[in-house]
């Protein structure tokens, strides 16, 4: 059986990470920190080597398919695996619609429309990924993976070619909305930086996971820093004021730096792209929700099969998309709950590796992903909400069935 190299391991971890939502993100971030927002795309940065490397070092002392709720389980119990499930497969409902929101904003960018385009986007992209996974068409990882890569190359391209107009007067004033704007900014970034959870789950595959997890994940961070720092630099210096309010800022980006009909072109790429990124989510969403179900920790009649848990997820969606809540607030439900599972994972970490370095670099991490939490504000209370209504759920069930047992 073939398995992973270092390099395939570091393509893997990049591509885990790398997510649509970059091609929007430099506008919102800047939206509400201004220049500063590069303070909080580079302390995401540095934050993803030891989050990462703690996530890396579970995988590599503790291969597991399972990835960080095996860790909870192991670490905290059934409970507490249950809480992260839950936080994960409620996550991707909520995610959808933002997700494809950037992809709208290119479109409405085109073809004008504004929200009613987004809205447009959204049904055709969720209607797309339901039918795929309903008839079994499954994107393969090589698919998503070459997915990935153009994301990686369209980012390269886009800074490169944008930087020669470069403007370092667009820095100034740096933080026009206060310091604090940055950490606001940096909650919300978390949504680019998901994915570093992934490989520990990827161990398994590896031929040595103890000596290749570490390097791939080390080398993966380096890529994804270069990549997110250089589109975000090229962003703020290169369209300054027009940033915040650009629906498609690498459209805008690249036409400066290369001029031409970019725009037609980028808005396909960002439709495929966030088609190639909503799918893996709803695809491994059926599967985690129809596993969560089967070990008991959601209703089997309702959440049992792929089918029932993929009509849950999209139904799910459309409401979301429906419901009158402003992008950046949806964004912020998805990433305190997606920081509240490093929280669960963290702790795992501290409590489950053995070395002093190696636990003082995971309380670190802890330490850093609860700032995150409590910068996320009100939006991470339902994170808690769904954590302990997992947890809730198992006590109820567990009364149930020792209720129905004879004697």
């Amino acid at each position: 059986m073939h398995k992973l190299t270092v390099a395939q391991g570091t393509a893997l971890s990049a591509g885990a990470v790398l997510g649509a939502g970059v091609i929007a993100l430099p506008a919102v971030a800047d939206a509400i920190a201004g220049p500063a927002s590069l303070v909080a795309w580079l302390a995401l940065v540095v934050l993803s080597a030891p989050l990462a490397w703690t996530f890396g070092e579970l995988g590599a002392r503790f291969p597991d398919g399972g990835g960080v709720s095996a860790y909870v389980r192991r670490a905290f119990g059934t409970r507490a695996a249950d809480a992260v499930g839950w936080i994960f497969y409620f996550a991707v409902p909520l995610g959808a619609p933002a997700a494809c929101s950037f992809a709208g904003g290119y479109v409405a960018d085109v073809v004008g429309g504004g929200q009613l385009t987004k809205t447009l986007t959204f049904l055709a992209i969720i209607a797309a990924v339901f039918w795929m996974n309903w008839l079994g068409l499954h994107v393969s990882g090589r698919v998503q993976l070459a997915l990935s890569a153009t994301l990686a190359t369209l980012l390269l391209v886009t800074a490169l070619a944008a930087l020669p107009h470069a403007d370092l007067g667009n820095l100034t004033p740096f933080a026009p909305a206060g310091w604090g704007a940055v950490g606001s900014a940096a909650a919300l970034l978390v949504w680019a930086f998901a994915g570093w959870e992934a490989v520990s789950s990827l161990s398994p595959e590896y031929a040595n996971p103890r000596r290749d997890v570490p390097r791939a994940t080390m080398l993966a961070v380096i890529v994804v820093g270069v990549l997110y720092l250089s589109v975000a630099w090229a962003s703020v210096v290169v369209l300054g004021p027009d940033l915040a309010g650009s629906q498609a800022p690498l459209a805008d980006l690249l036409a400066r730096g290369l001029g031409g009909p970019v725009r037609p072109v980028l808005a396909v790429v960002a439709v495929l792209l966030t088609l190639g990124t909503v799918n893996a989510y709803v695809t491994g969403a059926c599967r985690f929700g129809a596993a969560l179900a089967r070990e008991g920790a959601l209703p089997y009649r309702a959440f049992g099969t792929t089918r029932r848990s993929l009509v849950f997820v999209v139904a799910a969606a459309v409401v979301a998309q429906l419901l009158p809540i402003e992008l950046h607030t949806l964004m912020l439900l998805v990433t305190g709950g997606l920081t509240l599972v490093y929280v669960f994972g963290t702790a795992a970490a501290v409590k489950l590796l053995p070395g002093r370095g190696e636990k003082l670099t995971a309380g670190f991490s802890l330490l850093c992903v609860c700032v995150l939490l409590w910068l996320t504000g009100w939006p991470a209370l339902l994170g808690l909400g769904v954590a302990a209504a997992a947890v809730g759920y198992r006590a109820w069930r567990d009364r149930v069935r020792a209720a129905r047992q004879p004697g």
